[in-house]
């Protein structure tokens, strides 16, 4: 069985929630990322923040990066997965809520993230291409 600890890219790091979004730019280059899990103050998941984020919740709304925080950009139920997840749950969880990066959390500490590089790395091609086309499936707009 394959786990999503077995497919995840190790070495992810959070960002804590009150860290601005500048410093959230840096960290992103620093590590060559284009997204962070967010981390409240007993380092447990609170959002994911990703590069877009950043430009189009911040930069592009006339407001300061150095002045708004990660958790502030942290909406919604964020999504994680247990490291011994299989593969399989891996790419129910992602499908499901057409997610493109996934933590991976071991002992209520993150351990790794899940990108679409990851799953192309690691899967067989009619995975790779029934994932695809789920998540990046769109709605047919009404002809009426």
């Amino acid at each position: 069985m394959t786990t999503a600890g077995d497919i995840m890219h190790r070495g992810a790091q959070w960002i804590p929630a009150h860290e601005t979004l500048d410093r959230a730019a840096q960290l992103m280059r620093e590590l060559n990322v284009g997204a962070l899990p967010i981390s409240d103050e007993n380092d447990r998941l609170c959002g994911i923040l990703t590069d877009r984020d950043i430009v189009v919740g911040c930069v592009a709304m006339g407001h300061d990066p150095a002045k708004v925080t990660a958790g502030q950009l942290a909406h919604g139920t964020p999504r994680w997965i247990e490291a011994s997840a299989d593969v399989t749950e891996v790419l129910q969880e992602m499908r499901q809520h057409q997610i493109r990066r996934l933590p991976v959390i071991e002992n209520k500490r993150l351990v790794g993230m899940i990108s679409e590089a990851d799953l192309a790395e690691h899967l067989e091609d009619d995975q790779i291409a029934a994932f695809t086309e789920s998540v990046y499936a769109r709605t047919s707009p009404s002809l009426h």
